[in-house]
């Protein structure tokens, strides 16, 4: 096989759905021969996932490339992801990029992979050369023509296994572009799914984080519902903690919060996108609910789990948003029972409707609203983590660098730290009961002693 001895170097931007999808294609190309390269080493394979979120991360992602044609000479260098879907013609120009492929290519990105190497094999100057400007490049398909839907439940080199359930959207709200990078909402069986996750028990895994662009929407293609695949999932039991990523609030019914709070494994654990707390700029934005769903959907969870973590996703700085619509924002996140708050300033997309909204925002006054609700974030966080000061919990403990303190979580998501000197690598993925001491350095977990074994 070309694959056979050839060693790779994987990179992922973005969320956890594309570091799951990048997990998947490391694992297919280690089983057809390819290693991962050591540090400072040249790879012969070279895998970019992107994102394109921000304009921001198309820098990002531009940098990546860049570095890793540098330092990767002679490499095939493959790029992937949102950026690559929206920006193909452009990733396409930057010289030493051998593949580009969209969101229904990269199913395919093997069989694209082996035609690439075969070309590098058969007469390296002349692959050389044809990277130095217009790749052996596939384009992207239009998003109505994105069909294709690529398994993943991997964990890399990670303790978790992230499945991935659902990927595309159907919202098109206003500031974003990801409906036109992944395509329309689709997603695989409940069966499909099921089988994938006994997969992951049978390698040891014992925790699952559900992904994908709107799970919530689960079931567009199969006539399922989320709900259905919660219950399924649930009934895995040699896997001992599932967690929900992002899920829209419109889309988290009532029923599913009653059953995570009763399930076995489902852990109480929610991240809901909020954007913004002013219904008028909920307006703008083209979302599917308003402040006062919102608040009823953070209450009942709260009444059902009390311990729940719940993170939001808040922007800032949208069109449209005046001081009078950030305060109102602000009001209401300080009066939520929610415990952290992932804060990003709004980006202008190219072909977005939210363009048409004539009041534009200041970076500096974004970066002045960002800054006080990440202080509002830290003050619930820390709040939220001293509650449980003193207390015993159940900790799954993930691999760290030797020599480095080990970390892990509770059932409820507060982030815990053994102390370099009692860590060890025996304790990577196992449940561990431990009592739970005051906060580290940096704040950022609480540390925590083992209780007897």
């Amino acid at each position: 096989s070309v694959f056979h001895g050839k060693t790779a170097k994987y990179m992922t931007l973005g969320c956890k759905l594309n570091f799951s999808e990048t997990a998947t294609f490391a694992r297919t190309l280690y089983n057809m021969g390819v290693g991962e390269a050591n540090a400072g080493e040249a790879a012969d394979i070279c895998l970019i996932n992107t994102c394109s979120v921000t304009e921001m991360a198309d820098h990002k992602c531009r940098q990546q490339i860049h570095k890793m044609v540098r330092e990767n000479p002679g490499a095939v260098v493959v790029v992937t992801g949102c950026y690559a879907q929206l920006k193909s013609e452009e990733i396409a120009q930057i010289p030493g990029v051998s593949l580009v492929l969209g969101s229904n290519e990269k199913a395919h990105l093997v069989e694209y992979l082996l035609q690439a190497m075969q070309a590098r094999e058969a007469d390296p100057i002349a692959f050389a050369t044809s990277c130095e400007g217009h790749p052996a490049f596939h384009h992207a398909e239009k998003t109505k023509d994105i069909h294709s839907f690529q398994l993943s439940c991997s964990r890399g080199n990670r303790t978790r296994y992230f499945l991935k359930v659902q990927d595309g959207c159907n919202y098109f709200c206003t500031y974003c572009t990801i409906p036109y990078a992944r395509g329309f909402s689709r997603n695989p069986s409940i069966a499909t799914l099921v089988e994938q996750v006994k997969q992951a028990a049978a390698e040891g895994g014992k925790e699952i984080v559900l992904t994908g662009v709107n799970i919530g929407d689960f079931g567009a293609t199969t006539h399922e519902s989320f709900l259905d695949l919660v219950k399924a999932l649930d009934g895995v039991e040699e896997i001992k903690r599932f967690r929900i990523s992002s899920l829209e609030p419109d889309l988290m019914s009532d029923d599913l919060i009653e059953y995570c709070s009763r399930s076995r494994a489902f852990m109480p654990h929610f991240h809901i996108p909020l954007q913004s707390g002013s219904d008028a700029v909920l307006k703008l934005m083209h979302r599917r609910y308003d402040s006062a769903l919102f608040a009823h959907k953070i209450e009942l969870i709260k009444k059902y789990m009390p311990d729940a973590f719940i993170g939001v996703d808040v922007m800032v700085g949208t069109r449209g948003e005046t001081p009078e619509y950030f305060e109102e924002t602000y009001e209401f996140l300080k009066r939520l029972d929610v415990t952290h708050l992932h804060v990003f300033p709004y980006s202008e997309r190219p072909g977005t409707a939210a363009l048409r909204i004539p009041y534009v925002v200041s970076d500096k006054d974004k970066k002045l609203r960002s800054k006080r609700l990440i202080e509002l974030s830290d003050e619930k966080t820390q709040a939220f983590y001293s509650r449980y000061i003193g207390q015993e919990a159940e900790v799954l403990f993930e691999k760290s660098t030797r020599g480095r303190a080990m970390h892990g979580f509770t059932r409820n998501y507060v982030r815990v730290e053994l102390p370099a000197a009692k860590s060890s690598d025996d304790l990577d993925n196992q449940l561990v009961m431990v009592r739970l001491g005051g906060f580290n350095h940096d704040k950022t977990a609480l540390m925590c002693e083992i209780l007897d074994r």
